[in-house]
């Protein structure tokens, strides 16, 4: 087989990277650099509060996953970045956070519950078009950002599930149709 032909079998054996999705307006990239690995968007999701639409979500792992028990029980790297849709302040941002602590890790020690309350800290009002995104990396801990900026790193796996718990838990904040979403699980 010809050079040429060899090389257009390896193109057909190699799938397209998926396109870029847009979702309420918000538009996520299919893939997303971690440490030199690329994740691939699992699912998007917008979090409703009664009849405001707050942020769009984008949840990114090493491969697709429709389980959250896996992704949780996983020490592979994941992305998730919050696109917002309206103005929200700091205040509310970390009534969520501690809600999220309270109902998915009822059993957090001491370490735990101020590792949320350094995410707290870290938190600022936010505006309509700005970001949250959380980095996860094994063996570096979960990075926050905010608009762009690093805020800083807060080490461990520990806080990394109770933080996502908060979207894939089982009782995530925003809903089980909201951790659907997230999970590329429709209906």
């Amino acid at each position: 087989m010809s050079p040429l032909a060899l090389l257009a079998l390896a193109a057909a054996l190699v799938p397209a990277p998926a396109a870029d999705t847009t979702y309420n307006g918000v538009t996520l990239p299919a893939t997303v650099d971690v440490g030199g690995q690329s994740l691939v968007l699992n699912g998007v999701a917008l979090r409703k509060k009664a009849v405001f639409k707050v942020y769009v979500a984008g949840l990114y792992l090493p491969a697709r996953s429709g389980s959250a028990s896996q992704i949780l029980a996983a020490d592979q790297p994941r992305h998730l970045v919050m696109q917002f849709l309206r103005d929200v302040d700091k205040g509310k941002m970390c009534e969520a956070w501690d809600e999220a602590l309270k109902n998915n890790t009822p059993d957090a020690g001491a370490e735990l519950k101020q590792q949320f309350a350094t995410l707290c800290e870290w938190m600022e009002d936010i505006k309509k078009g700005e970001q949250f995104a959380f980095t996860y990396e094994p063996g570096t801990g979960t990075t926050v950002m905010v608009r762009g900026a690093a805020k800083g790193t807060i080490p461990g796996k520990a806080f990394a599930d109770a933080l996502w718990k908060a979207w894939i838990g089982p009782k995530p904040g925003p809903g089980e149709g909201f951790k659907r979403g997230l999970l590329g699980i429709q209906g």
